[in-house]
């Protein structure tokens, strides 16, 4: 692997011990669909196709709650992709305790192995669409989804992205250029996101077989509450877009 993989698999195994282990449970017995720290709910938004009967590959999984909200919403078959073997751990506890039936596979989003055309959705709530290189992940996307089927993704919404400081806080003013932003090493963890703003999502996209169907951003709302391990700020989130979820069919 690379060397950010490698980094951030390394920060994942220590979220994994103090927070995400511990939560997983919670996570996964949710019954609704919620998207991000802003927890917006699928029902509100409306950004997955029809679940009922589809495959689906969840490229950088974590602890696989949200795979495991898919199954319980219809999805046939949910097959989990990480780096991180402790994430997956949990994950094959919690489906062990829920009876979901996942797959969970270790590799790298990036580049999975597994079969092509193989599914019809593929879905990263904060895995892929953040911790790997776009011009890798998404090409990767396309090889394993059956023509007409959707790639629907969540990522910070850039304007967070431009205000973030280097001490994890979130501001009222711009903190570095979106001319240029693509990879950002974070300095007090060692770890590395991809982070582009929306023309460059479009080409990465368009440039390998996909046609865009929609983009949802998404906010806080006054029950929203501050996320243990982020620089989130409900608060600022609820003035600007915090959150982006994109949703994209592949065309051939």
């Amino acid at each position: 692997m690379t060397d950010y993989l490698e980094k951030n698999r390394e920060s994942w195994t220590k979220s994994n011990a103090a927070y995400t282990d511990e939560r997983a449970p919670v996570a996964w017995a949710r019954e609704e669909i919620a998207w991000g720290m802003c927890k917006v709910p699928e029902s509100e938004v409306r950004m997955l196709p029809d679940l009922h009967g589809k495959e689906v590959v969840e490229l950088g999984c974590g602890t696989a709650y949200f795979g495991a909200w898919l199954k319980r919403h219809g999805a046939a078959r949910v097959v989990g992709v990480d780096i991180t073997p402790a994430q997956l751990e949990t994950a094959r506890r919690m489906d062990e305790q829920f009876g979901l039936g996942l797959e969970l596979v270790e590799a790298n989003a990036e580049e999975t192995g597994l079969p092509d055309e193989s599914f019809d959705l593929a879905v990263s709530e904060y895995g892929a669409s953040i911790w790997c290189d776009p011009d890798k992940w998404i090409p990767e996307a396309a090889r394993l989804l059956r023509p007409g089927g959707e790639l629907v993704f969540l990522r910070n919404a850039t304007l967070a992205v431009l205000c973030w400081t280097d001490d994890d806080e979130v501001s009222e003013t711009l903190q570095r250029p979106q001319r240029g932003l693509r990879r950002i090493d974070w300095e007090d963890d060692g770890t590395t996101e991809f982070q582009m703003g929306h023309s460059e999502w479009v080409k990465v996209l368009r440039g390998n077989g996909f046609e865009i169907l929609d983009l949802a951003e998404l906010y806080a709302d006054e029950n929203t509450t501050k996320h243990a391990y982020y620089a989130f700020d409900p608060e600022w989130a609820r003035r600007w877009p915090w959150e982006e979820i994109w949703r994209a069919r592949k065309t051939a």
